[in-house]
C-alpha cells in the first residue's frame, strides 16, 4: 500500500488520465466475462416487497383491532 502523502506531477497526470477515460463497452473488463458477473443477482430482491406486505398487514391489524397508541 502506498502511504505517501502527495504524488509527483507525472503521477497525478497519469491518475487524472485514468479517471477521466471513458468506459469501453466494446472491450469489457476481464471480470465482466466471468460467469458470476453474467448471472442475474439472486440476492434479496424479494425482501423489500415482503417487508412492505408485512408492514401493511401489521398496520392493518393494529388499526382494525384498536391496538394503536
Amino acid at each position: 500500500m502506498d502511504t505517501r502523502e502527495s504524488q509527483t506531477p507525472e503521477e497525478e497526470l497519469q491518475h487524472l488520465k485514468e479517471v477521466n477515460e471513458p468506459e469501453d463497452f466494446d472491450n469489457p473488463e476481464p471480470d465482466e466475462t466471468q460467469p458470476e458477473a453474467q448471472e442475474p443477482s439472486r440476492g434479496l430482491p424479494w425482501l423489500l416487497p415482503l417487508a412492505i406486505v408485512l408492514a401493511v398487514a401489521v398496520l392493518g391489524f393494529m388499526l382494525l383491532t384498536g391496538i394503536s397508541d
